[in-house]
């Protein structure tokens, strides 16, 4: 059944719609498969389409995804129940939709056409709003900045604020499983494609002996590499632009915060891989929108595991029955609600800010974030200069040290400490995400352990986590980690939330700066944010050690990047805490 699509400004479409109808709850949705519609500069994106049967004008909810427009459509029904329509489209080279496929960099002009077109759909009432998570956040903030007209409110879940820093890498250092993962992932549709595209039997029908048979008519990669280079040339980018220039500014969120006019519902996680970068949307659109009226409409929803996984079971731990109320698709359809149909939902009444309290495990509405009471309280590293492991003697102390032994161990990339659980993504099947038990890791020499004394009342801390450290090497360069524990008192040690820096990048991620080897530097390491209640009885923790494998790329201790060299050397790494180096872990103390 052929159907005209009409479209506004820059964009026609003529497509091929195949339409079916669904029974969904009291409404009956009409899906529209395969709607074309042009961009500007000719390449044909397709989409579905759902929609209330009948006649009416409603606001459209839009979707623009890499992941193949398919999974939208349990929102798409859902949507037209509230009274939505709902677009799930395929980006720029993935799945139905044409053209070459690279992150990100279409991002903006194929999402303001998008929008407007969305805008001009039959049954459409002119108001678009977009929703999603990860990468589809990321379509959401690059289209909001090209700031189409009626792109009315956007909703990115889990998503980030800078593709260099908090995507690609952290701290300097290279997000490894994430990006080779997540790598893995896209290429596979890409291949998929070219070998739609390149399989004619007909090609090789005169091939002998018949048992040589190509399957597809496509050149065979010479090697890995050349694989990579053929169907992911922007991971090879990414390890070419280790520091933040053109090649990431161009892209860059938290540097364009202005030219955002729409609200926000900014969903975040506690182990999300992102978390660091959505918190940074919120505070940065918050102070810098484009207009008051998006600046007083940024909320913010702060729930547990996000790419670590959903609902009340998360990595090892039972975050209980409160964990089970979010719902990622309510929630978005509650925003709309408010936003778009003017219902008096919790997003009209309550504060601007909810977030999940872990421990208590229970969601709390606050004013703002970072909350304002929270007080920056200093646990200063303590040793006899026998840190290492927890059967070591490092303490987290009040009081900071006037005379001690540093502690040091040596940090070896052939042998480096592995990644347990945390903010991961994107093959949980292979290296589990989320909190997990860190006990075997906390029994490694090459890792420092500070703790506190069992704690003898409740202590909550909500907030950014900092590592202000004092720290040498007999390296050129090297890596600090440090990670925060809550150690319960059957000894099970639940991270909370992690942080890297590589020495060559700790003035900026803007130029590589190596260090003298012996010289004492001082570090901030950014563990990005938690909530949680340390109980009666628990201890808090900092682990710190100078890998988190294969989470981040191992640092050479060569001063060459991984990505071209091989050769590695180990480094005797000193962590020191005395009068004249007071180390110690920040942490945003939440007042009774």
């Amino acid at each position: 059944m052929s159907k005209k699509v009409y479209c506004s400004l820059l964009v026609v479409s003529l497509s091929l719609a195949v339409p079916s109808c669904w029974g969904q709850g009291s409404k009956e949705v009409i899906v529209d498969h395969g709607v074309a519609m042009k961009t500007r500069d000719g390449v044909i994106l397709r989409a579905d389409i759902y929609r209330p049967a009948g006649e009416g004008r409603f606001p459209v909810l839009l979707q623009r995804t890499p992941y193949d427009k398919t999974g939208g459509d349990a929102f798409g029904k859902r949507a037209v129940e509230r009274g939505f329509m709902t677009v799930i489209q395929d980006v720029r080279g993935r799945y139905t939709s044409e053209g070459e496929w690279y992150t990100f960099k279409h991002e903006a002009d194929d999402g303001y056409d998008t929008v407007e077109w969305a805008a001009a759909l039959p049954h459409s009432n002119g108001k678009v709003g977009m929703f999603g998570g990860s990468y589809v956040g990321a379509t959401q903030m690059l289209a909001a900045i090209s700031h189409p007209p009626h792109l009315a409110g956007i909703c990115p879940v889990v998503t980030a604020s800078n593709y260099h820093e908090n995507w690609t890498y952290q701290g300097g250092a290279f997000e490894q499983w994430f990006n080779q993962s997540w790598t893995s992932g896209l290429a596979q549709d890409t291949l998929n494609r070219e070998i739609r595209q390149d399989t004619n039997a007909k090609v090789a029908s005169s091939v002998l002996p018949l048992a040589s048979y190509p399957l597809f008519n496509m050149e065979p990669p010479l090697d890995p590499a050349s694989m990579t280079k053929r169907f992911a040339p922007y991971y090879l980018d990414w390890l070419a632009h280790p520091e933040y220039d053109a090649y990431w500014k161009q892209w860059a969120i938290e540097e364009q915060y202005a030219s955002i006019q729409v609200p926000v519902l900014t969903v975040a996680a506690w182990y999300d891989i992102f978390q660091g970068g959505s918190l940074k949307n919120f505070i940065g659109l918050k102070a810098h929108a484009g207009n008051e009226t998006a600046r007083k409409q940024q909320r913010l929803l702060i729930t547990i595991g996000g790419h670590a996984g959903g609902g009340r079971h998360i990595g090892s731990v039972d975050f209980g029955a409160p964990a089970d109320e979010f719902d990622e698709l309510g929630a978005t359809l509650d925003w709309y609600d408010y936003l778009f149909l003017g219902k008096q939902n919790a997003f009209a009444t309550e504060k601007p800010v909810k977030i999940f309290v872990m421990g208590k495990n229970e969601w709390r509405y606050e004013d703002t974030w970072p909350l304002e009471r929270a007080k920056e309280t200093p646990y200063f590293l303590h040793s006899s200069g026998k840190a290492n492991s927890s059967s070591g003697d490092g303490t987290l102390q009040a009081d900071a040290a006037k005379a001690e032994k540093q502690d040091s161990y040596v940090y070896d990339p052939l042998n480096p400490v592995p990644t347990v659980g945390g903010p991961l993504c994107c093959d949980p099947t292979h290296l589990p995400a989320g909190p997990r038990d860190q006990r075997e890791v906390e029994t490694r020499s090459d890792v420092l352990v500070y703790s506190t004394p069992p704690l003898d009342q409740d202590v909550e801390v909500t907030g950014q986590i900092t590592l202000d450290l004092y720290a040498s090497s007999s390296a050129v360069d090297t890596d600090f980690t440090a990670k925060l524990v809550d150690v319960g008192p059957d000894g099970f040690a639940q991270n909370l939330t992690e942080g890297i820096l590589r020495a060559c990048y700790r003035r900026s991620t803007n130029a590589a700066e190596l260090i003298e080897p012996g010289k004492v530097y001082e570090y901030k390491i950014d563990l990005w944010s938690t909530s949680n209640v340390f109980f009666k009885g628990h201890r808090i923790r900092l682990e710190i050690s100078s890998s988190n494998f294969p989470r981040f790329d191992r640092n050479l201790n060569t001063g060459k990047p991984a990505s071209t060299s091989q050769s590695v050397l180990k480094a005797t790494n000193a962590i020191l805490h005395d009068s004249e180096h007071p180390s110690a872990l920040l942490l945003p103390i939440v007042p009774k």
